[in-house]
Order: C-alpha cells, then structure tokens, then sequence
C-alpha cells in the first residue's frame, strides 16, 4: 500500500513542523493559542449548551464496522489452524500485512444500507449513532485522500458510494445525531511507531479528521487506542493529547469528545469511557459513557452466538441513566454491511419497552435522583419533579417497595406506568413505603412515577464571584503576581497554560477566597479536579486536603450547609511542574454536579 504523500500536502499546505499546535494544516481552523495564560476548559460539560443534546439523549448506538469484518470472525492460518477474533483479528492471529491487505481488497459490503441502520437506531430509541469511520487496522471507512487504505480504493465496493455519507443523510432524515470513532493507534501506517517518523503519521491524522469534520459534520467524535502498547509500538502522549484535543475543537468547538482524545483521563476530553461495566454511582468530575456490546464481540464474529437478553439490555440502559450516564451499544454488521437480525431484535425489543406508557421517561432527560439511595430491587431516575423508579424485582402481593430519603422531600402522587392499579404511599423521616395494588405490568422493569415535592431552591445570587490571587512558583511565597476576580474555578490549564500571562506554566500556585452561597440546604458535595494540589475551606472547616502532588485527580468532601447563607470559602491549587488543573464543582440532593456557578459566589463575606 502506499501513501498519497502529494495529496497530503495539498490538504496540510505550509504544514512544516509536527508540533501541530505550531503547525496545523494550513486549511484548518488554527486552534486555541497556547501559552501562559492559556485555559484548555471550552466551558462546563456538566451545563454547557454544546452537550445538552448529549446529556439528554442517554441512548446511543455504536458501530464497529471495518476491513476487519470481511474476515467475520475467523482467520484460517497456512498450516490448516483457525484463529477467531474480531476487530483486533489481524494482530491477534498474526496476519501478515500483505495477506491482511489482500483479503481487504476482496471486502464488498454493497449491503450496507444507511437508512435501515438509522430505522433500527429510530425504532430502537438511540438518538446517536457512532460508526467506527477508522479503527486500529488504520482502514478508512470513507474515501479519504489522504491515503488508499480506504474502502473506496482498497476493496471491491462501489467506488461512487460514500458509506459515511449515506449514514449522514440517513440520520439526518431521522433526527438521529452522527458521531465517528477514530483510532489514534495505527497498525498499518509505516511512521506510527517510530518517534522520528511519528510527527509525519500525526500530519495524515490530523488531515483525515479534518475531513470527517469538515465533509460530515459530526456532533461526536469518539477517540481510541491512546494507550502504551506494543505490536507497533505506541509513542501517543499527553501532549499529543492536549494538541489533538485543542486542533478538533479549532475545526468544531461543538463537537463533544471522549476522554481517549488524551489519556483516558478526568482531564481529558468531555466524557468518561468505562468499557463494558457499569459504574455502580453516579461518576464525580466527568460526563460518563458505557459502551457495551449486545454479544460478546464489538466486530461481527459469526461464531459469537453469546446474545444478551433485551432484559439484560433494558436493564443495563436504566440503571445507566439512573447514575447520570449514556448506554453507547454497540452492533456488528457482517461482511455485507448487514447488521445481524439477533441485534436487530433486541433492540427492537428496548425501543418497545421505551415507547411503552412513557417508561422512556426513566431514561430520556433523567439522571441521578438525589433525594433517595438506590433501592435492592431495582434503580431509580429522576426528571424535574418526578421520580421514575424502574422495578426489576416486583414485590410479593401485599409487600412494600422502600426508598431511603436522603434529604426532606414528599411524595404526591404515585402510579404504576401502564396500568391502573392503586399505589399506596406511606412516607415518615427516614423514607417511603410504596405498596402497588397488582401485578407488574412490565416483564423486564415495571416503571412506578412518583410526583414528588421537595423544598424549593433559594433565588439564584448575584454573586461576583472570588478573588482570585496567583504566584509565579508553587509555595505561595512573596507577593501575588495577579490578582483578579474570578466568575468560577473551572481551569484546565495543561502543559503550555497558566492563570494568567504574567505567571509561568511550571510551577504556580493559586489561592480563591471569598464566600459561597448555597441554593438548598442540606448536605453539599464539594468536587475538585485538579493537578498537583489542592486544598478546600469551607466555613473554616478542610473539606479537601490532597496535598501530595499527583497527577489529574478528583477529591470531593461534604457538608451540611443552609440555602442563601454566606459560607467562606478557600481554596488552593499548587503546581510543581508538568500538568496543571483546577476545577470546582457542587452537587447536592436538588442540585446536579456543576462547576460551582458564578452567581453564588462572593469575592467578600
């Protein structure tokens, strides 16, 4: 295979030097400056506009789609043996490239057909949809012009048909946002693996994710492979993190990224990726995605007849959306570009349960109920007023569903989803007896929505926010070199950034002080994210103490606090060298996780 080196030039122009931040493709968007003084944080993930379609959408689909899936599972070596695998079939089972290329030119998925994927997405209930457009194998999915290991010049497919570009309109049509995965490990380009050469891979990557972005227009894009590895070697760092991150949100700053842009890490991206498990709480200082498989494989695998139950599935999605998370569940098409009836079926079958008497409302829009501890028989999710609580575990006739308060709130209204039947509420200080008067009217979960009162939140401040005092090294020693106000604390400052331009990007030391003032009383959550330091007052009392140095990290602590008092606030952040960050979140039993806003906070007492 070769390299389209003149096409390369002509999408990077005057690109003449790897470090891409310095030298990005003269076509770009140029990205943010770098710097002292420079903040990485585009705004708070947690309450931006730019990801409020993500977090209510909850549901996605993902994609795995590749040269790889021509094989379907299975690699007949010379000597007769079989090897199975998937997506990572070519190193897995040792392929030599040259055999890999050669069954990759034979790959025809000429029945891939973009508007039955976004019909079964749409009657699924997955509002996204994130197709694998190059995974490890480093096999574009487009006709990219960047190289020929690519499905349109690579493969027996239709040369005139543009699968990502069917998949754009298709969705579109269906109101089904698009997302693609990209691999930043790269298997067969010849400069990835070498440091000297690696900058040269970087320039290809950073031209074909233009492309996607400029010819497809994406709402995600979902990074892997970032990790240190072997078989080739894998030189990705942070920094090429940092710089990838900050290029892609110079060509779309509304596109929402996972944390494999960088490191896999709290720093990194918008959201989490936990693979194949479920966090068992709502995650702290990060949006958070599982992504899972319906079967045991992410590629097609035609021997892989391990199908998840759709109550398994269901049940997977809600308790998700309960924790504040998105459920991305991947499909397989076969070699044909046909996504196999098994999955078709079950999700099929988790989209009725959705449509089914408004159950979707336990998913879409809803997250962490706050006001009540996740039950044994089942989860609970909240939206605006009402609790859904989805009961995987129906009670015996005349037996008692409980919930256990976490903060004051009462119960006004009860009903079973889908049925008539008579819920008694039977409420005191510790929490509340649900007792249904029949049957469960769902097999997979049987969904009980409760009308729920809870004391209303102080009228939001009209704080100035904290005054904010920085030093050119990391004791606080000597006199600040800034002082200023600050509207929050939501700093990602990285390798090259700062608080300001007068303070270097190694070794600063930062100091908030003032007053915050909280909307509900009860306990609230402090979070911190920061890199190297961190230390928290409120109303004199520590809250968070991690004082030695470490890398991206979360700390929260907790205290009971009154709504609309003034609580002085401290809090101080030190870095000693390499990554710096510091961001500042609450949360409470009505408040969602959020960078703590400016309008409750006082630069005086």
């Amino acid at each position: 295979m070769t390299f389209r080196r003149s096409a390369v030039r002509s999408l990077l122009g005057m690109v003449a030097v790897a470090t891409l931040l310095g030298g990005v493709p003269a076509t770009a968007a140029p990205p943010p400056s770098t710097g002292p003084g420079t903040n990485f944080a585009p705004d708070d993930p947690f309450t931006a506009a730019r990801t409020q379609w993500w977090r209510d959408d909850r549901f996605g689909m993902f994609i795995h789609f590749g040269a790889y899936s021509n094989l379907q599972g299975e690699y007949q070596r010379p000597d007769g043996s079989v090897c199975r695998d998937a997506e990572w079939i070519q190193r897995s089972c040792e392929i030599p490239k040259a055999e890999y290329e050669k069954q990759a030119a034979t790959f025809n998925p000429a029945g891939f057909d973009a508007d039955a994927i976004a019909r079964t997405a749409k009657d699924a209930g997955q509002k996204y949809v994130v197709l694998t457009a190059k995974h490890h194998e480093g096999y574009a999915m487009w006709p990219t012009k960047v190289n020929d290991w690519n499905l349109r010049d690579h493969s027996s497919f239709d040369k005139n048909r543009d699968i990502l570009a069917e998949l754009a309109k298709a969705t579109r049509k269906r109101d089904v946002a698009l997302g693609f995965y990209y691999s930043i490990w790269d298997w067969h380009d010849p400069d990835f693996a070498n440091p000297a050469t690696f900058p040269r891979y970087k320039e290809r990557m950073y031209a074909q994710l233009k492309e996607l972005v400029d010819n497809y227009h994406p709402k995600v894009l979902w990074f892997d492979g970032e990790w240190s590895a072997d078989k080739p070697d894998n030189p990705w760092s942070e920094r090429d993190g940092q710089e990838l991150e900050a290029y892609v949100r110079g060509l779309d700053p509304g596109i929402v990224l996972n944390n494999r842009v960088g490191k896999r890490r709290v720093v990194d991206g918008d959201t989490g990726t936990p693979e194949q498990e479920i966090p068992d709480k709502p995650v702290a200082g990060q949006l958070w995605e599982s992504c899972m498989t319906i079967n045991g494989s992410w590629g097609f695998a035609e021997w892989d007849h391990n199908w998840k139950p759709p109550s398994a599935l269901t049940r997977n999605l809600t308790s998700i959306a309960s924790r504040g998370g998105n459920y991305l569940l991947n499909v397989g098409p076969d070699r044909t570009g046909r996504i196999p009836q098994e999955s078709v079926d079950r999700l099929h079958q988790v989209g009725a349960w959705l449509r089914t008497a408004g159950q979707g409302n336990a998913v879409y829009g809803a997250g962490a109920p706050g006001i009540v501890a996740e039950p044994g028989w089942g989860v609970v999710s909240r939206k605006g007023n009402r609790l859904y609580a989805s009961v995987y575990q129906w009670p015996a006739p005349g037996k008692s569903l409980d919930l256990k308060a976490l903060s004051p709130f009462r119960v006004t209204g009860a009903r079973v989803l889908g049925s008539g039947q008579r819920v008694a509420v039977a409420q005191d200080g510790t929490g509340v007896r649900l007792t249904p008067s029949g049957k469960p009217a769902n097999d997979i979960a049987t969904v009980l929505e409760l009308d729920v009162a809870t004391p209303p939140l102080a009228k939001p401040g009209h704080g100035d926010g904290l005054t904010a005092r920085f030093w050119p090294n990391s004791a606080f020693t000597g006199d600040p070199a800034v002082t200023r106000v600050d509207r929050g604390v939501n700093y990602n400052w990285k390798f090259d950034g700062s608080p300001a331009a007068a303070i270097p990007a190694e070794s600063f030391s930062s100091r908030w002080t003032g007053a915050v003032v909280p909307r509900e009383s009860g306990p609230i959550t402090f979070t911190t994210v920061s890199d190297d330091t961190v230390r928290l007052w409120v109303d004199g009392k520590l809250v968070i103490d991690h004082t030695t140095p470490h890398g991206p990290a979360v700390d929260t602590g907790t205290v009971s606090l009154v709504a609309g008092r003034k609580y002085a606030i401290t809090l101080e952040q030190a870095e000693n060298g390499g990554e710096a960050s510091m961001k500042l979140l609450w949360s409470g039993p009505n408040t969602p996780q959020q960078i703590v806003p400016a309008s409750q906070l006082y630069t005086r007492g």
